[in-house]
């Protein structure tokens, strides 16, 4: 049990017989009355993303959750098939409880969210920053622009768009932050 106070983002607590995620919190001392915790949660078994606020005097049921290291096999009509690194033991999960699948490339390693007491995978997490190559963009002209934040979609090697700067050319690997699926630097 963990108090309202003790709230903090990525803390994952059993409510309305669901597992949930905070994602954002504010903790509110009104200058009336008792103080309170706003959050966003976001379910881990179906997604959903809720609001809700817990007074202070509020006991919440919190989960223990495991992160284990998994290289992404491949897709096939069974979901997405991962790989423990330590065990080689091949673990399928859907789509439904994955985000951003098609940054996935074949290879790569991301971290499992195991529910600990159940051993049941709720969901998975990429890496905050991966390289990519750019496949296809526009060619970016010389003057096209007033301003130095102009951007163009890129197609990149997974076949996810995102923006890039208008200097970026196609075969050119970038790195990307895969929280905010935003163009961080070209890779070195």
């Amino acid at each position: 049990m963990v108090g309202a106070s003790d709230i903090k983002n990525g803390l994952t607590i059993k409510y309305n017989n669901d597992l949930y995620k905070i994602v954002e919190f504010l903790h509110v001392k009104p200058g009336k009355g008792p103080a309170f915790v706003r959050t966003k949660m976001k379910s881990l078994t179906n997604g959903r993303v809720i609001d809700n606020t817990f007074t202070n005097s509020s006991k919440l049921d919190d989960v223990r959750i495991e992160r284990r290291t998994f290289q992404y096999l491949y897709k096939d009509s069974m979901g997405y098939n991962f790989m423990n690194t330590e065990t080689y033991d091949q673990l399928p999960l859907p789509e439904d409880i994955l985000e951003n699948t098609d940054l996935f490339k074949e290879g790569m390693e991301v971290d499992v969210i195991f529910h600990a007491e159940e051993d049941l995978a709720l969901s998975c997490e990429l890496p905050s920053f991966i390289v990519l190559e750019v496949t296809y963009t526009e060619p970016g002209l010389k003057g096209d622009t007033a301003s130095s934040s102009a951007s163009k979609f890129a197609t990149l090697e997974t076949g996810a768009q995102i923006k890039v700067p208008l200097f970026i050319e196609t075969g050119t690997k970038i790195k990307i932050d895969t929280r905010s699926r935003s163009y961080v630097e070209r890779a070195k």
